[in-house]
């Protein structure tokens, strides 16, 4: 994608949270929602294009750390630091279970299995859990106990459900075949995502980089870089965009930053917020207060491939959607 082809406008800014934002999601297929989730405990269904508020959800006791939405879109997951799984019913804003089992927070979510059926967490307490939609039971069918730090990232491809944890380690799990492949990166992982081919991944890193890695030997195929951009604190999730031809992460000086792929140069510098903030620091622990800091964190961008349209979620506790006027 050449760097005039990429939006860049602002078309929208969602607020309403009275804290940072955490999560950040469109909904499956054609995009026509963002939900978002924040350290205020709620979760918020926007109209992008509007910016108009449909639903709040309430049920957690601490903050909102990441989402996952089904493809019917009559389902999602919410995860945070009351260290419960949410499955949400979409359109009555009920739950419709909660799961109990991790010792600390949950950093990361994702459906995974034939419909939906199971959902795969990932955990401060160093574990990856698997639960059962189907089954009434109220324990995971699976523990995943290799990471020996917070599983902080989890990217679900058919079978492989692939973790990056703050050990350093990017793990990918085959559960047809019933092993495990793991490559060292060496900094705490912030997010992991796979290209659409599942032949490479984009991995961020808290040493200011991101990595795009080969899966069948392990070797870097990339790094992207800035003099500017910084990401060694906070925890920043990245994603690939416009058909994986560009890499977009947001930075803890308040910019987010895109990336061509295959180059690794620097297409765009877009600020998310409107002017240097004082923003409260992610806290990784329930009840933890958060410390001062004085540059405003972009903590999650996504990208919707229909709508050639994203989305950046700040600790300013705003969303701007981002497209072509």
């Amino acid at each position: 994608m050449s760097s005039s082809q990429f939006p860049t406008s602002q078309v929208a800014r969602l607020t309403g949270h009275n804290g940072q934002v955490l999560a950040l999601t469109y909904s499956a297929g054609t995009g026509q929602y963002i939900l978002t989730g924040s350290s205020d405990r709620t979760v918020r269904l926007f109209n992008p294009l509007t910016g108009n508020l449909i639903q709040t959800y309430a049920a957690h006791g601490y903050e909102v750390l990441d989402l996952s939405v089904a493809e019917a879109n009559d389902r999602f997951i919410s995860v945070g630091g009351d260290k419960t799984v949410f499955l949400w019913d979409v359109a009555t804003a009920q739950t419709l279970r909660r799961w109990t089992g991790h010792g600390r927070g949950i950093n990361a979510c994702a459906f995974g299995g034939p419909g939906d059926s199971v959902i795969i967490t990932g955990s401060f307490d160093a574990t990856v859990k698997i639960w059962d939609t189907k089954q009434r039971s109220e324990k995971p069918i699976m523990n995943l106990t290799d990471a020996t730090d917070s599983v902080s990232s989890i990217d679900v491809v058919g079978a492989e459900i692939i973790t990056g944890s703050v050990d350093g380690r990017v793990r990918s799990y085959d559960l047809r075949m019933g092993y495990m492949d793991q490559d060292v990166i060496g900094p705490p992982i912030n997010s992991i995502t796979s290209t659409k081919t599942n032949d490479s991944y984009l991995v961020s890193t808290l040493d200011s980089t991101l990595r795009l890695m080969d899966k069948r030997d392990g070797k870097l195929l990339q790094a992207f870089r800035d003099s500017d951009y910084t990401n060694t604190v906070y925890r920043t999730r990245s994603t690939l965009a416009a058909a994986d031809s560009v890499v977009i992460s947001g930075s803890e000086d308040g910019q987010i930053y895109v990336w061509d792929l295959l180059e690794g140069r620097v297409l765009h510098k877009l600020r998310h917020t409107q002017s240097a903030l004082t923003d409260g620091r992610y806290s990784s622990e329930p009840g933890a207060q958060p410390a001062s800091a004085k540059k405003a964190v972009v903590s999650a961008v996504v990208w919707n491939q229909l709508r050639h349209q994203w989305a950046s979620a700040g600790s300013d506790g705003s969303v701007v959607v981002w497209g072509n006027q």
